[in-house]
Protein backbone atom coordinates (compact mmCIF):
# COMPACT_ATOMS: atom_id res chain seq x y z
CA UNK A 1 0.00 0.00 0.00
CA UNK A 2 1.45 3.35 -1.05
CA UNK A 3 1.66 6.11 1.51
CA UNK A 4 0.17 9.49 0.58
CA UNK A 5 2.67 12.15 -0.41
CA UNK A 6 3.29 14.85 2.17
CA UNK A 7 2.11 18.28 1.02
CA UNK A 8 5.19 20.54 0.81
CA UNK A 9 3.45 23.76 -0.17
CA UNK A 10 3.36 26.41 2.52
CA UNK A 11 0.98 28.82 0.74
CA UNK A 12 -2.66 28.20 -0.08
CA UNK A 13 -3.21 27.59 -3.80
CA UNK A 14 -6.25 29.03 -5.62
CA UNK A 15 -7.77 27.64 -8.83
CA UNK A 16 -7.71 30.83 -10.92
CA UNK A 17 -7.63 31.19 -14.67
CA UNK A 18 -6.02 34.60 -15.22
CA UNK A 19 -4.53 36.03 -18.41
CA UNK A 20 -0.75 35.96 -18.07
CA UNK A 21 2.17 37.39 -20.03
CA UNK A 22 5.42 35.48 -19.49
CA UNK A 23 8.69 37.09 -20.57
CA UNK A 24 11.72 34.79 -20.78
CA UNK A 25 15.22 36.19 -21.23
CA UNK A 26 17.79 33.93 -22.85
CA UNK A 27 21.30 34.75 -23.99
CA UNK A 28 20.05 35.02 -27.56
CA UNK A 29 16.78 36.95 -27.22
CA UNK A 30 13.73 37.85 -25.16
CA UNK A 31 10.64 35.74 -25.78
CA UNK A 32 7.10 36.70 -24.75
CA UNK A 33 4.29 34.18 -24.31
CA UNK A 34 0.58 34.89 -23.80
CA UNK A 35 -0.64 32.18 -21.41
CA UNK A 36 -3.18 31.71 -18.61
CA UNK A 37 -2.89 30.42 -15.07
CA UNK A 38 -4.44 27.22 -13.78
CA UNK A 39 -3.67 27.98 -10.17
CA UNK A 40 -1.92 30.72 -8.23
CA UNK A 41 -0.51 31.12 -4.72
CA UNK A 42 1.54 33.80 -2.98
CA UNK A 43 4.63 31.70 -3.81
CA UNK A 44 4.04 30.86 -7.48
CA UNK A 45 1.76 29.88 -10.34
CA UNK A 46 1.13 27.10 -12.84
CA UNK A 47 0.76 28.47 -16.38
CA UNK A 48 -0.93 26.65 -19.27
CA UNK A 49 -0.63 27.16 -23.01
CA UNK A 50 3.14 27.35 -23.42
CA UNK A 51 4.20 26.23 -26.91
CA UNK A 52 7.34 24.56 -25.55
CA UNK A 53 9.02 23.47 -22.34
CA UNK A 54 11.51 25.68 -20.51
CA UNK A 55 14.69 24.68 -18.69
CA UNK A 56 14.42 24.52 -14.89
CA UNK A 57 16.10 27.57 -13.36
CA UNK A 58 15.20 29.93 -16.23
CA UNK A 59 14.54 33.47 -14.94
CA UNK A 60 11.33 35.16 -16.08
CA UNK A 61 9.03 38.11 -15.58
CA UNK A 62 5.29 37.52 -15.23
CA UNK A 63 2.32 39.84 -15.58
CA UNK A 64 -1.10 38.71 -14.34
CA UNK A 65 -4.31 40.62 -15.03
CA UNK A 66 -6.69 40.37 -12.10
CA UNK A 67 -10.22 41.16 -13.23
CA UNK A 68 -12.09 41.63 -9.96
CA UNK A 69 -15.21 43.65 -9.36
CA UNK A 70 -14.00 44.27 -5.78
CA UNK A 71 -10.62 45.63 -6.96
CA UNK A 72 -12.42 47.73 -9.56
CA UNK A 73 -14.83 49.00 -6.89
CA UNK A 74 -11.96 50.00 -4.59
CA UNK A 75 -9.58 51.45 -7.19
CA UNK A 76 -11.73 52.21 -10.24
CA UNK A 77 -9.53 49.96 -12.42
CA UNK A 78 -8.54 46.32 -12.80
CA UNK A 79 -5.25 45.16 -11.29
CA UNK A 80 -2.01 44.19 -12.99
CA UNK A 81 0.49 42.18 -10.96
CA UNK A 82 4.11 42.23 -12.15
CA UNK A 83 6.51 39.78 -10.54
CA UNK A 84 9.80 38.05 -11.29
CA UNK A 85 10.43 34.38 -10.76
CA UNK A 86 12.17 31.18 -11.72
CA UNK A 87 10.93 28.15 -13.66
CA UNK A 88 10.83 25.23 -11.21
CA UNK A 89 9.07 22.69 -13.44
CA UNK A 90 8.12 22.50 -17.11
CA UNK A 91 6.02 19.70 -18.62
CA UNK A 92 3.80 19.38 -21.69
CA UNK A 93 0.93 20.30 -19.34
CA UNK A 94 2.37 23.62 -18.20
CA UNK A 95 5.16 25.63 -16.63
CA UNK A 96 5.46 26.20 -12.87
CA UNK A 97 7.03 29.49 -11.76
CA UNK A 98 8.23 30.22 -8.23
CA UNK A 99 7.93 33.93 -7.41
CA UNK A 100 10.82 35.92 -5.95
CA UNK A 101 8.46 37.40 -3.37
CA UNK A 102 8.42 41.06 -4.33
CA UNK A 103 5.58 42.03 -6.65
CA UNK A 104 4.29 45.27 -8.09
CA UNK A 105 0.52 45.83 -8.30
CA UNK A 106 -0.57 48.45 -10.80
CA UNK A 107 -3.93 49.74 -12.00
CA UNK A 108 -5.05 49.17 -15.57
CA UNK A 109 -6.81 52.23 -16.94
CA UNK A 110 -9.79 51.82 -19.20
CA UNK A 111 -10.79 48.47 -17.70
Amino acid sequence: MALPMKERRTCERFQLSLPARLEMDSSEKTEIFELHTRDVSAAGALLLGAPSQFPTGTRCQLELIVASERIKELTGVQGLIKIEGTVVRSTPEGVAVCFDGECEILGLKGS
